[in-house]
């Protein structure tokens, strides 16, 4: 367990909102948002599911003032690793998005993207060790 620094919290806690409210849209409007942005509504549902859980968790760190440094380094890989996957899923043909749809994963990846980087700043911020 690490001393989160203020930063590292807030990063977490920018990140748990952005996702909530991403969550949130995805479980209840994704036939609204799969028109919009024509993609399937089955990955708009599940995402927004497993986001329900990751908002949970992020939230859940974001309001400890200590934290597992490998739990907070998961999220990080995680969010580096969503970013990298949402333009790959892109590029892959596997959907095709219509231009909104391509400029919502687009811009998506790009949060992600910023938020692993906050929060690996964060990270580097935090203090000591603390005892268990």
């Amino acid at each position: 367990m690490i001393d989160a620094s203020t930063f590292l919290r807030r990063a977490l806690l920018a990140d748990a909102i952005f996702s909530g409210v991403a969550a949130l849209g995805f479980t209840f409007g994704a036939g609204t948002f799969a028109r919009l942005f024509n993609l399937p509504e089955a990955l708009l549902l599940e995402t927004g599911l497993f986001l329900i859980a990751y908002t949970a968790l992020v939230g859940w760190l974001a309001s400890r003032p200590s934290v597992s440094r490998a739990l907070v380094l998961l999220v990080v890989i995680g969010n580096a690793a969503w970013t990298v996957g949402s333009i790959a899923l892109l590029l892959s043909g596997a959907v095709s998005p219509n231009l909104a749809g391509e400029l919502m994963v687009v811009a998506q990846a790009i949060a992600t993207g910023v938020f692993a980087e906050l929060q690996y700043v964060g990270l580097r911020r935090s203090g000591r060790v603390v005892a268990a």
